[in-house]
């Protein structure tokens, strides 16, 4: 009925509680000692005799509640025993003197202690029948005298003492489970945070990766291309030196190509940071990109934004823009559409990007074509999922889900 100790909660006023019940038997028997002094009338025969229990009690206190283990006390056992000294011991010294009445109510907090419920609900009643009995000539006295009244007086007080118990158990058990969910809560969450820390980690290295990836590529499918074009141009020029205007038109190819090169590698430097976010929102990033988009190859393009917008961590934002450029580049190259439409949508704990055109489309599959590939290691890399819905005819939708892991407090000052 009453909490154990290795089950009682930490709060202030029932830490202070439990600790007072060690000590309170001590400190009843020590008050019931001075009021029966403080009233006299006692001869030094009757105060010999009920020092020796007085001291025979104490020692059984000590032993019992003040100093013994919090494991031995938790034991039926023992709080079978402990009990009964209590209330034995007790009952003499309220025979000697009603005063010691005040230590017997010690009797109903060891009785709360007593395991099962059945038996403290038992030990209660013994304890009220003896207090209220005792003064007024013994338990079978008092019962065969007016044994209505007794009988209510401590079935009434049993049944709220003991229900009080029960209330008191059961708010002990209700705060350490709460408290122990509260620490699993936090456990949970502090482990969830390191594990978003590790993975934003590996996916800043597999961005590097990337990078160095598609700057491999762009070097050997443009500028290495380019310089070999240059090249060539120049050994043709050489060959043609005695006729000026052959020289002059491998010259002008070459140099033709050499800006080309210059203006292709300006873009794969650019390429390296979404400068788009520097000084503008996710929104409106997406916006000037389309808009820019738009206004070189002549396919309008809609930006959309639904839910509530807030700064996230830079590298989903970043992932963001990155697979939104790179859809478009794919409707540029291979779709011939007439209109793009870019929606992105803000949920409790995902954002997501589509980008849906009205172009050729083609059989979704494997295969290293429209640069699916590249978006979708961009995506996964960031515990993301990336869907492509497309059929010959019926253009192309792209959609990327990604966590909506919020800004670090530094990046969203």
């Amino acid at each position: 009925m009453w909490p154990p100790e290795s089950a009682r909660s930490s709060v202030g006023w029932q830490l202070w509680l439990y600790r007072i019940e060690r000590v309170l038997a001590v400190l009843l028997l020590v008050v019931a000692t001075a009021v029966s002094l403080g009233a006299g009338g006692r001869d030094g025969h009757w105060w010999a005799i009920t020092g020796a229990w007085v001291a025979v009690t104490t020692l059984w206190v000590l032993g019992t509640v003040v100093l013994a283990p919090a494991r031995l006390r938790e034991r039926p056992a023992f709080a079978l025993l402990t009990f009964a000294g209590i209330v034995g011991l007790g009952s003499v010294l309220e025979l000697r003197d009603l005063t010691y009445v005040i230590f017997m109510i010690y009797a109903f907090l060891a009785a709360m202690r007593l395991r099962p419920t059945w038996l403290a609900f038992g030990g209660l009643g013994v304890t009220s029948l003896l207090i209220n009995t005792l003064g007024n000539g013994g338990p079978v006295h008092a019962l065969r005298e007016r044994p209505g009244i007794w009988i209510t007086i401590i079935v009434v007080q049993t049944a709220t003492i003991g229900g009080g118990g029960l209330l008191s158990a059961a708010v002990a058990r209700q705060n350490e489970e709460r408290r122990r969910m509260l620490d699993e809560l936090a456990a949970a969450q502090a482990e969830n945070e390191g594990l978003q820390r590790q993975l934003l980690s590996q996916a800043r290295e597999a961005g590097v990766l990337d990078e160095r990836h598609r700057l491999a590529q762009e070097i050997h499918d443009t500028l290495a291309q380019g310089f070999t074009g240059i090249i060539t141009q120049l050994e043709a020029a050489a060959l043609a030196k005695d006729e000026p205007a052959e020289w002059q038109r491998h010259l002008d190819s070459a140099t033709a190509l050499a800006r080309e090169n210059l203006t292709a590698a300006r873009r794969s430097v650019r390429a390296l940071h979404p400068e788009h976010l520097d000084s503008a929102t996710l929104p409106d990033a997406l916006a000037g990109v389309a808009a820019r988009w738009s206004a070189r190859t002549g396919v309008p393009a809609t930006v959309t934004t639904t839910g509530a917008p807030r700064p996230l961590h830079p590298e989903i934002e970043s992932t963001v823009l990155r697979v939104t450029q790179e859809a478009l580049s794919n409707v540029d190259k291979h779709a011939a559409a007439g209109r793009v439409g870019v929606t992105l949508s803000y949920m409790d704990d995902d954002v997501t990007l589509d980008v849906r055109d009205d172009g050729a489309g083609f059989v979704p599959g494997p295969g290293p074509g429209f640069g699916l590939p590249g978006m979708r290691r961009r995506v996964q890399r960031l515990a993301g999922t990336l869907h492509v819905e497309s059929e010959p005819g019926g253009g192309t939708a792209i959609s990327a889900v990604l966590p909506a892991v919020p800004a670090p407090p530094e990046a969203s000052a």
